[in-house]
């Protein structure tokens, strides 16, 4: 470290006013603050002090997201090592590391080039700009990859990212003044503009060329339950994929041995993650809690009406699968997008899980509803707000006037 440290010290003149690469300061200031802890101060009479800056805190929200890259990443290699022969899988015939290395040289180029594509913009407009880079892109850049099926291509991705950062952030001013979640952003934008690298049954595995298994994931297989006329037949063979035995059950879904994006499908990895999110602060308990408790309540409404057989899935086996709790636990608590005030924290998670929930089911063109319902609660979340200050104000007066 001492090597980098007085690398940087030599470096640092060119950068500053009146060197030669004056310009360039921003990108240098980020590669240095990146390394070591900022000494920047204020000049102001009061300030905090603390040992954490943000590209700490965005290094711990990486840090909750890795259990669901590593699964990931295995889950990948499980789903295209299941499509030749059941049995290499149950017989161990793979071990851990053959089925995850598989995954990972799959998704690395995903995350390379969201960073590299991410990153190099917001670069670009600090640059121009003469301002600090932006640190909000390094979560943005890990979650824009993890929500996307393994066989998207690369070039859609990229074009994803450019939309996301530029439309739904540097237009807005950047980190801290976009409304809307650039990640859920990115995606859909990728599910409007490409609806076919996004859906079907030929891109959530990779390299899918098999009949052994369909490639669909669960919520696809669901959505053809609200079609009209569907042969008893094709709806018993659907519903007996979501049985104990089946490859739906609610323990594969929620262990996550299921096709879907690459780190949404194991409930188990985001709850590890989202334990780090808790226990450090960075993760509101309130939208987690009442997001859950809307998408349950919903949930449960469908199962009492049964009016589809898609309705008569267990509420809890409806959370497990698809990314509701991936995007529950990472993109509805988004500090910047979601609600502010602790009522309006409620509010809001409670209304994402429910509208999430209701999307799924009664629009099977759109069967993973959780990423429309949080961007819908992306612009509401100031509304929401206004109404809780404005009430909070309203009972404290009617307490003077009493």
């Amino acid at each position: 470290m001492d090597f980098l440290r007085k690398t940087l010290n030599k470096i640092k003149p060119h950068f500053s006013e009146g060197g030669k690469l004056e310009k360039l300061h921003p990108a240098y200031d980020a590669f240095e603050t990146f390394l070591f802890v900022p000494d920047h101060t204020t000049s102001s009479k009061c300030h905090v002090r603390d040992s954490i800056d943000l590209k700490r805190t965005m290094g711990t929200i990486i840090l909750a997201l890795l259990p669901c890259l590593i699964f990931g990443c295995y889950n990948i290699g499980y789903q295209y090592y299941l499509q030749f022969d059941p049995g290499f899988i149950s017989g161990n015939f793979f071990s851990f590391f053959n089925l995850f290395l598989y995954g990972l040289i799959k998704v690395t180029p995903m995350i390379i080039v969201s960073y590299g594509v991410g990153l190099s913009i917001e670069f670009a407009f600090a640059v121009f700009r003469g301002h600090q880079v932006n640190e909000g892109y390094l979560v943005t850049g890990m979650l824009i990859p993890l929500i996307f099926p393994i066989d998207c291509p690369l070039w859609i991705v990229a074009l994803s990212v450019i939309f996301a950062v530029v439309i739904g952030k540097e237009v807005f001013g950047g980190t801290g003044m976009n409304i809307l979640n650039p990640a859920l952003l990115a995606r859909g934008f990728a599910f409007f503009a490409y609806p076919t690298k996004l859906s079907g049954d030929k891109v959530w595995v990779s390299d899918g060329y098999t009949d052994a298994i369909s490639g669909e994931t669960a919520l696809g297989e669901l959505a053809t339950l609200v079609k009209d006329n569907v042969p008893t037949e094709q709806v018993n063979n659907v519903l007996s994929n979501f049985s104990t035995e089946g490859s739906y059950s609610l323990m594969n879904s929620f262990l996550g041995f299921i096709p879907g994006s690459i780190g949404e499908t194991s409930v188990l990895a985001v709850l590890i993650g989202a334990s780090i999110l808790l226990m450090t602060g960075l993760g509101s308990w309130r939208i987690m809690f009442s997001a859950l408790l809307g998408g349950f309540f919903m949930a449960s409404i469908f199962k009492l009406w049964g009016a589809n057989p898609f309705m008569d899935l267990n509420p809890i086996h409806q959370l497990c699968i698809g990314g509701f709790m991936f995007a529950i636990v990472f993109m509805a608590t988004d500090p910047v997008s979601a609600a502010q005030t602790n009522t309006g924290k409620l509010i809001y998670g409670f209304l994402c899980g429910f509208l999430g929930i209701m999307i799924r089911v009664f629009n099977p063109a759109y069967p993973e509803g959780i990423m429309l319902a949080i961007l819908f609660m992306n612009v509401m979340a100031p509304l929401i707000d206004h109404y809780v200050v404005e009430s909070s104000i309203k009972r404290r007066m009617n307490r003077i006037n009493i």
